[in-house]
């Protein structure tokens, strides 16, 4: 899932990288921003902590929901081994999506991303959380969302019972290809 700004044909320069087993599916987020440029929800950095419209969040999920459920009656696939994988806003959405129905998706990607205090009450309160994959990356540079959200989300993250994989980069809010590369065989071995 992309970022704040951008749209559903972003990421599938990854798509070539993975095995051809993978179906690789990209969408677009609902709030249109400009032409070709969305977002999941509105959100402002005008403060230390980015602040957000939590009601376009929990809308986005069920879109997400939704549109995960119609791939499941649309296409053939192992609905075991459903990932989601975003940058940014995206990677925000694969939090809230994995951690609160883990019962849906096998793994979740982060990339440059954070996990939202308001989603903690919400996620899923069983060993099934335990289960879920999760690959975190970003850059410790990054200049939109600090290092330290990554951080503060794998530490969290471990108090659940949940260990990720982790890996940090001398970058800034961008993916480059070491990034890529860590998360397409992260993505192969899970």
């Amino acid at each position: 899932m992309h970022g704040v700004g951008s749209n559903e044909k972003d990421l599938f320069s990854i798509s070539d990288r993975l095995p051809d087993d993978f179906l690789v599916v990209s969408a677009r987020a609902p709030h249109k921003i400009d032409n070709g440029s969305y977002a999941w929800y509105q959100v402002n950095f005008s403060t230390a902590i980015p602040t957000i419209n939590y009601e376009q969040t929990k809308k986005s999920k069920s879109i997400i929901l939704q549109f995960i459920s119609q791939l499941k009656n649309e296409q053939q696939f192992d609905e075991k081994r459903i990932y989601l994988c975003g940058f940014s806003q995206g990677a925000i959405m694969s939090y809230i999506v994995g951690l609160t129905r883990p019962d849906i998706v096998h793994g979740i990607a982060i990339m440059s991303g954070r996990l939202l205090d308001e989603i903690k009450p919400s996620i899923y309160p069983d060993d099934m959380l335990k289960r879920l994959k999760v690959f975190i990356s970003h850059g410790t540079n990054d200049s939109i969302l600090n290092i330290q959200f990554a951080r503060d989300s794998l530490s969290y993250l471990k108090m659940l019972g949940i260990n990720p994989t982790y890996k940090e980069y001398p970058e800034d809010h961008v993916i480059n290809s070491e990034m890529l590369n860590d998360l397409i065989g992260w993505l192969i071995s899970n």
